[in-house]
């Protein structure tokens, strides 16, 4: 109930509670844990994080304090008893190493807190740390947000707690390493407010616009959706038997062809790493007999950049297309720009890129000379689909007064110039000459603008069984393959 943690601090109860702890607590930065008495919630493994922060940073010493509060659970089972001593003993251990008596590091408090008290607790506390070794959601984490209604504060999540996919701006950390719980307390520490504010700004926009009745409503909705969708709307632009065998007769028929092809997805497999993505001797020979062909022009249309399609497929007399349109390179000509671009806001954004980058372990960036690239093809799907929703948000808010672009295509987040896409580059290519046959394959949210600005007699194809503005659709990229061995045969 994101209101009623963000409005309670206005209530006469809480707020007498936060002024007597505020009171209490005035000459410290205040960092607070609140956990139940359990294993899988790594509370020896903060507390070590917190010995190594106070070992290492001994200016912090006297100016910070960390309010345990640990909620009994299983009372009488052995192996709760024999933690929660481990956890007294290293209570102690750590005020007895640090503390004087003017300053006790931890308040530890074996209790459970009602909710005026825990409320006034989330108010007065700088940082809450919260580092499950493994958690079904957490619910502390998102408390603790609601209720910065001044939207400062810091929260240290656990990227193994369920809250971590949706509270991204938090600091995110492994709970089995003592070395990032020490770094990230220092780091939130030292966080100037205008940072603070930012991230929990997009945190509380988030938990209440995304709460369980709006879910619950979704997911309903959804399903009847696909139920009233069927599979039929999809596959009835699959392409079959008949329309492959009219294609190709018309394809035979034609004087003077077109053929715009993608690369990833299309021609060749997507793989975790796009750089491997390199072309088999099987398809350098396929472009090879195209290209050769009577009558046909066959232009390859990629988000690649330049150097890489000349390193891969340069050797071949044909038509390219680098970077989504920025580039043109048509044959036995230069490469050359459809429009002048400019590079230097790419210097602003690649930070923001590599941050995502960094908090999504398998996600890579590619920065291409006007274009830059997030790839998360290598990482945890779901997580990967929620680190990419909060990045594209992020970027269109960035980008809103600035010439560019967002784009979200298969596992990838392309920020370009605006006024450039597949489909100016498509057409450039069309009005070359006076094709009677132009065919278009893509995979892609790209190739969309690509079969929207093409003839409506055009034959596009879609790969991949998805609603799209193609006039078909095909399996994969096999079938792509054997179409195209089909019509140069």
């Amino acid at each position: 109930d994101f209101r009623k943690f963000n409005q309670s601090g206005t209530l006469p109860d809480i707020r007498s509670a936060e002024a007597e702890l505020r009171n209490d607590l005035k000459d410290y930065r205040v960092i607070l844990s609140v956990d139940r008495l359990d294993y899988t919630k790594g509370v020896i493994n903060r507390l070590r994080g917190y010995e190594l922060f106070l070992d290492e940073n001994p200016a912090w010493r006297r100016k910070v304090v960390l309010i345990l509060i640990l909620v009994p659970s299983r009372i009488g089972v052995e192996s709760y008893r024999i933690m929660k001593r481990n956890i007294d003993e290293s209570v102690g251990r750590i005020n007895g190493q640090f503390g004087d008596t003017a300053w006790t590091p931890i308040i530890y408090q074996y209790t459970y807190l009602p909710f005026e008290p825990l409320l006034a607790h989330y108010l007065v506390s700088d940082i809450c740390l919260v580092t499950p070794l493994r958690d079904g959601m957490n619910l502390v984490a998102k408390e603790y947000v609601a209720a910065r209604s001044r939207q400062h504060g810091v929260l240290i999540l656990s990227e193994m707690a369920g809250a971590a996919k949706e509270l991204g701006e938090a600091l995110i950390v492994t709970p089995n390493s003592v070395e990032e719980l020490a770094a990230a307390i220092k780091n939130a520490l030292e966080m100037p407010l205008d940072e603070q504010r930012r991230r929990n700004r997009i945190m509380q926009k988030r938990l209440q616009s995304y709460d369980v009745a709006y879910w619950a409503g979704e997911f309903i909705s959804e399903m009847r959706a696909i139920k009233e969708l069927g599979k039929e709307r999809y596959l009835a632009k699959l392409i079959d038997a008949r329309t492959r065998e009219a294609m190709v007769d018309d394809f035979r028929r034609a004087q003077r062809r077109l053929i715009l092809l993608d690369y990833d997805g299309t021609l060749v497999p997507y793989v975790a790493d796009p750089n491997r993505a390199v072309p088999g001797d099987e398809i350098i020979a396929l472009l090879e007999r195209a290209i050769k062909f009577d009558g046909l022009d066959v232009v390859l249309v990629s988000g690649r950049d330049r150097k890489t399609l000349e390193q891969w497929l340069g050797r071949l007399d044909m038509n390219f297309v680098a970077e989504h349109g920025v580039w043109i390179k048509e044959r036995n000509n230069q490469w050359q720009m459809l429009k002048p671009m400019i590079s230097d806001w790419k210097v602003k954004l690649l930070p923001i890129l590599e941050l995502y980058a960094r908090r999504l372990p398998g996600s890579t960036v590619e920065e291409k000379e006007f274009s830059i690239v997030w790839h998360y093809r290598g990482s945890d799907p779901e997580i990967g689909a929620i680190r990419a929703h909060e990045l594209r948000d992020e970027l269109i808010e960035y980008t809103a007064n600035m010439d560019l672009q967002v784009l979200q295509g298969h596992k990838v987040i392309e920020i370009r110039n605006e006024g450039v896409n597949k489909g100016i580059a498509a057409m450039h290519f069309v009005g070359l000459h006076r094709y009677d046959h132009i065919m278009a394959i893509g995979d892609d949210w790209t190739d969309e603008e690509m079969f929207r600005a093409l003839p409506a007699a055009a034959y596009t194809l879609r790969v991949g069984i998805v609603n799209s503005w193609a006039r078909y659709n095909v399996h994969d990229y096999l079938a792509v393959r054997q179409l195209l061995e089909d019509l140069i045969r």
